[in-house]
């Protein structure tokens, strides 16, 4: 287990979230349980997951196995576009928690906004139900832009997050501010850039090799002195310890700036654009 001290966000809904957590998007249903329970080894609590990466089960095998109590855990699952509306989301997360073998989990996110599918409000609403039911302890959205995150705040409703793509040359700084305004944390997905940037010949390089890091500790270390939740993943362990000791680096307010200074606007996404996701 690493020795870093994973620190804890404290969310407008006064539950508190672990900064630094594992995500498990593209890794194979029938290795979810190996790597998660290598990643609880090295000293992760926090687990994000969804219905579309199809392999719940075997975060909830991990999590059966690991025998960690369950108020150490912080879970996170994702509702699909294909179930809109009251009677669909409520029936997904039920099918989310029975794979989970999970009473509830500890966030539950509308996946993405999917404008094609017309208004998320009914869906957004229906996640504040079972928030109060005790189904789900805390909610909010991902991929929720500046375009479509006003919707969801007319409701009255506030997501505790908004997890969003971002990594230094794509910020998104329309969206952060709106977030910021209304206390939603930002979570970001894709920290590092998906493998699509080459971050280690930036900037990033040259200031994780003055503090004797790597150049993904350097940018996830970025993450957390910005405010924002990260979960990377890796089906490696040694990478997994990797990540996790960023939370004990400490960057200077002169290297966050270059980092931020590397911020394209929109033409730093390297994945889907909202707008276009069905």
């Amino acid at each position: 287990m690493t020795s870093a001290t994973i620190p804890t966000l404290q969310l407008n809904d006064g539950r508190s979230i672990p900064q630094l957590g594992f995500g498990v998007f593209k890794v194979d249903p029938a290795e979810t349980e190996r790597i998660v329970l290598d990643a609880f080894e090295a000293g992760y609590r926090h687990i994000d997951t969804a219905a579309i990466y199809r392999n719940e089960e075997g975060v909830g095998r991990a999590i059966a196995a690991s025998g960690i109590p369950r108020d150490e855990l912080f879970i996170t699952t994702k509702l699909w576009n294909d179930r809109r509306g009251e009677a669909e989301a409520r029936a997904a997360l039920g099918e989310s928690l029975e794979k989970l073998g999970l009473d509830r989990v500890d966030l539950y996110l509308i996946h993405w906004p999917t404008p094609s599918a017309g208004s998320a409000v009914e869906t957004w609403q229906t996640l504040g139900a079972l928030r109060d039911e005790g189904l789900t302890t805390s909610i909010g959205v991902s991929n929720f832009d500046e375009r479509y995150l006003p919707e969801i705040l007319e409701t009255g409703i506030v997501p505790a997050i908004d997890q969003i793509e971002l990594h230094p040359q794509f910020q998104q700084r329309a969206t952060t501010a709106l977030a910021s305004e209304h206390d939603i944390r930002i979570e970001a997905w894709g920290p590092l850039g998906q493998g699509k940037v080459d971050y280690a010949s930036t900037v990033i390089g040259e200031i994780a090799e003055r503090h004797g890091i790597s150049w993904a500790q350097a940018t996830i270390a970025w993450h957390l002195q910005s405010g924002r939740i990260v979960f990377p993943k890796s089906n490696r362990r040694e990478r997994m310890d990797e990540n996790l000791a960023a939370a004990a680096v400490q960057l200077t307010a002169e290297d966050l700036a270059a980092i931020d200074a590397l911020d394209q606007g929109t033409a730093g996404r390297v994945s889907a654009d909202p707008a276009e996701v069905s």
